[in-house]
């Protein structure tokens, strides 16, 4: 029978630092499909995952129990991930092939196929990439977690700390940022 969550972070607490390795290969396929979701390159995703474990063993100390180590788990990776999208906005790098941005034939490309086609899936992912790399980290993260990961607006709060008021605020702001970047694109595409 596998040590509960529980007893593995007592083992942890109590000095047996080999008893967090469970714990990190239980919750790291979580952890990268939260990170993908923020950041662009696997180098950068594997560096927050990184950093979510590392966090994680520093404040083992600091969970309470309260809820799943799951949900404590989570929310710093949420945390982390979006000091990430703060940190890379103001270090922003610009790839060259990232310089083609004022390529504006996916729209033409999602028109061309068939609603039902992987093709238009493709193509619907790759306009959801353009806009949402655009945005600001604050927008980027709250429509992630609310349009993208289907999450209420009380999980937000919890997972970010911010009040519920404060997510309704920044998603109503994150909308209309998206907005201005779609009608952007469309008007670099009509030009």
């Amino acid at each position: 029978m596998e040590p509960s969550d529980a007893d593995l972070i007592a083992a942890v607490l109590k000095g047996d630092t080999a008893s967090f390795e469970p714990l990190v290969a239980k919750y790291q396929p979580r952890v990268f499909a939260t990170a993908r979701r923020y950041a662009r390159r696997e180098s950068e995703v594997e560096d927050i995952v990184q950093e979510v474990f590392i966090k994680a063993f520093q404040k083992l100390g600091s969970f309470r129990g309260e809820a799943p180590f799951e949900h404590w788990l989570m929310r710093l990776a949420v945390r982390t991930c979006y000091d990430f999208l703060r940190e890379h906005q103001r270090n922003r790098e610009t790839a060259f092939t990232d310089f083609a941005t004022e390529d504006t034939s996916w729209l033409d490309r999602y028109n061309t196929a068939s609603p039902e086609s992987a093709e238009a899936a493709k193509h619907a992912r790759e306009l959801v990439e353009q806009v949402m790399a655009q945005l600001t980290p604050d927008a980027r993260l709250i429509l992630t977690l609310l349009e993208i990961e289907d999450r209420s607006v009380k999980e937000i709060a919890a997972l970010t700390g911010w009040s519920t008021p404060l997510v309704k605020v920044r998603a109503f702001r994150a909308r209309a940022q998206m907005r201005k970047v779609l009608e952007k694109m469309l008007r670099q595409k009509n030009m």
